[in-house]
C-alpha cells in the first residue's frame, strides 16, 4: 500500500461520486493497493479495512482530524482536533486476514464459529430492511453453527445465542466500531460519537478536489497551463502562483 498521489486522490473523487460508502472505501484501497484485486481487498475484515483507510488519510492530509459534533443534550456543535493515531486500535500483526479472526462460542447446546464482516458482506445487505440486513449480515459471518452436533443455519439460531455471537463477532474486531469520547464544553454532558473513517476521509477528499480544481481552473485561465502541470506544482508554489494570478 502506498500514499495516495494528487492525480489518485483526483481519481477517487471523480469515480466515488455516484458511488455507495463501501464502493468509496474500495477506490481508495483499490489505487492504494494495484497490487491486490478488488475482489481480495472486498474480503478484508472491516477493522483492518478501516486501519489501512486511516493510515491512507493520515498520508494525505495529515496526523490530526478535526473533528464537529453536536452535543445530544444542548445541540452545540463542538470542535475538536485529534490525533489519528487515538483512533488506531493496536492488531495482531499475525492475524490480520478475515480467516485468521475466526472464533467460536459454546453456549448451552449450541457451538457456533464465526468471523468478522467484510466489505462484501455490507454489499450484499444494500437495499434490504434494517432487520432482514442484521439477520444477513450475521448468517454471512457465521461460518458453522451446530445443534447438539447438528448443523443449523445461522437464521434459526435462538435470540439470545444469536445476540452473544454478534456481540463477539464486534471484540473479535474493535477497529471496526470505532467511537469518540466527547464532552461538551458548555453543558459538560460525556457522550460517546460513532466514527466513520469511510465518510470523514470521502468528506474530506470531496472538499479538496473541488478547491484543488478551483485552483487549477484559474491557473489554468491565468497562464493557459495544463492541469498536469498544475498539479504538478507543490503547494507552496500553487499558492504564490494564484496570489498572483488573482491580484
Amino acid at each position: 500500500m502506498h500514499p495516495l498521489s494528487v492525480p489518485e486522490l483526483l481519481k477517487v473523487w471523480e469515480r466515488g461520486l455516484a458511488a455507495l460508502p463501501f464502493e468509496r472505501a474500495l477506490t481508495i484501497l483499490s489505487l492504494a493497493s494495484p497490487e491486490s484485486s478488488r475482489a481480495s481487498l472486498a474480503r478484508i475484515n472491516i477493522g483492518r479495512r478501516d486501519a489501512d483507510l486511516l493510515q491512507l488519510r493520515e498520508w494525505a492530509f495529515g496526523s490530526e482530524l478535526a473533528i464537529l459534533a453536536e452535543c445530544p443534550s444542548c445541540r452545540q456543535t463542538l470542535e475538536s482536533v485529534m490525533p489519528v493515531a487515538a483512533l488506531r486500535i493496536p492488531m495482531d500483526s499475525s492475524r490480520n486476514s478475515a480467516g485468521e479472526l475466526e472464533s467460536s462460542i459454546a453456549l448451552r447446546e449450541y457451538v457456533v464459529h464465526y468471523r468478522p464482516p467484510n466489505t462484501e458482506d455490507i454489499a450484499g445487505c444494500i437495499g434490504l430492511q434494517p432487520n432482514a440486513s442484521r439477520r444477513k449480515l450475521l448468517a454471512g459471518c457465521v461460518t458453522d453453527a451446530r445443534c447438539g452436533g447438528n448443523p443449523v443455519v445461522a437464521e434459526d439460531l435462538p435470540d439470545d445465542i444469536a445476540g452473544k455471537v454478534v456481540d463477539q463477532i464486534a471484540a473479535l474486531d474493535p477497529q471496526a466500531d470505532t467511537h469518540l469520547d466527547l464532552t461538551c464544553p458548555e453543558c459538560h454532558v460525556h457522550w460517546k460519537e460513532v466514527f466513520d473513517i469511510v465518510s470523514f476521509f470521502w468528506a474530506e477528499i470531496d472538499a479538496w478536489a473541488r478547491r484543488t480544481l478551483r485552483e487549477v481552473h484559474v491557473l489554468a485561465r491565468a497562464y493557459g497551463w495544463r492541469e498536469s502541470d498544475i498539479l504538478a506544482l507543490s503547494p507552496a508554489r500553487r499558492e504564490i502562483y494564484l496570489a498572483m494570478a488573482q491580484a
